[in-house]
């Protein structure tokens, strides 16, 4: 695994997110599949699409190291979940200034992505499929 996070390991990230038809590549950043944490690298292009999803469990780190990207959030417009209301947009641009953000636990979320960007992205609890 890489030890050193650089232009390089992200050029090949973009890459590769770039080759993959969903737009997108994660690098697992977990000592093994018992970690007790989801650490990854999130290579994204704006292509991608991450559907507005929340993590019952958990809050969510997003940092993002290379590009440019929003993080939106949402309020459900109804009992099953299944509409939404946009309640707030966070951009995040290393070059701007503007790194990282916090994701409370059961907020609902998703990505707008503007530029190829690589995010990390840190979880508690197990990966779970």
């Amino acid at each position: 695994m890489e030890r050193i996070f650089d232009q390089k390991l992200i050029d090949a990230l973009l890459k590769q997110a770039q080759e993959n038809p969903r737009k997108r590549v994660n690098m697992d950043l977990r000592n093994g599949s018992s970690d007790s944490s989801q650490r990854m690298l999130n290579a994204l292009m704006p292509e991608t699409i991450v559907p507005i999803h929340r993590h019952d469990d958990t809050s969510e780190t997003v940092i993002c190291l290379y590009g440019r990207l929003e993080e939106i959030f949402y309020e459900p417009e109804n009992e099953e979940m299944t509409e939404f209301k946009e309640i707030e947009r966070i951009e995040l641009c290393p070059n701007q200034g503007k790194m990282g953000v916090q994701i409370p636990k059961d907020v609902w979320h998703t990505i707008e992505v503007k530029e190829p960007s690589v995010i990390f992205e840190a979880k508690d609890g197990a990966y779970i499929k």
